[in-house]
Order: structure tokens, then C-alpha cells, then sequence
């Protein structure tokens, strides 16, 4: 679990920053402030629970690896399609029904974060 926490951590941090720039550099002309300020919202909150993956497997190797802890890390995974991924497609296709989905990653995250709490104050 640590191994693979860590890795998806930083292989989803890689993509935001390159998703990142494609949005400063390659959209900035062709989105409106609006979606551009919703693309922008999703490579935030991709950055964030980035370094939460990353934040579940250094503790997966500080404490005994656990159920919780697995779970935090997949939901917060899920999270960053669910929410950064519909807030860029959104914003791309202007598709608005996508923003039904946003809130689905948002208690995604939510819940990554609460099993994470839960399974350090019980290791």
C-alpha cells in the first residue's frame, strides 16, 4: 500500500502540473473566465488530494498498514476523477450536466479524508 499511494500520488501530481500549464498556456485564449476559473478549480483540488495520496502511504509506512488507510487513499483517487476530472471536461466541452458528477468526488473527498483521520487517531 505505501508503494502504491506514493506512486499514484506522484504520478497524479505530475499530471496536474501539466494539465496546469496546458490550462495557462493552451486554453487561457479559447475558455472563458468563468470555465477557465472552473478548470482552475480542478487542478487545485487535483494538487491538493495529490499530496493526500502521497500523505496516505507515508503513513501506511509510519503506521501498520490498514483497511482505512486503504480506503482513504482509493476515495480520494476516486475524488480526483470524479471531481477534477468532470470540472475539466466541463470546462473543455461546456457539457453542463457533467456538473452533476462534481459533487459525487467532493463526498469522495470527504470521505478519503475522514477514513484518513479515523485511521490515525486508532494507530
Amino acid at each position: 500500500m505505501l508503494k502504491t499511494f506514493i506512486a499514484l500520488g506522484a504520478i497524479n501530481a505530475f499530471l496536474t502540473v501539466a494539465l496546469g500549464a496546458f490550462g495557462a498556456h493552451g486554453l487561457k485564449a479559447r475558455l472563458s473566465e468563468d470555465m477557465m476559473a472552473v478548470y482552475q478549480t480542478g487542478v487545485q483540488y487535483h494538487m491538493f488530494h495529490s499530496l493526500g495520496l502521497i500523505a496516505v502511504g507515508v503513513i501506511a509506512g509510519m503506521l501498520s498498514p490498514t483497511p482505512l488507510l486503504s480506503w482513504s487513499g482509493w476515495a480520494m483517487m476516486v475524488g480526483i476523477l470524479l471531481f477534477s476530472g468532470s470540472l475539466y471536461v466541463l470546462s473543455i466541452s461546456g457539457i453542463k450536466i457533467l456538473g452533476a458528477i462534481t459533487p459525487f468526488g467532493g463526498v469522495a473527498f470527504l470521505i478519503g479524508w475522514a477514513l484518513l483521520a479515523i485511521a490515525a487517531l486508532r494507530g
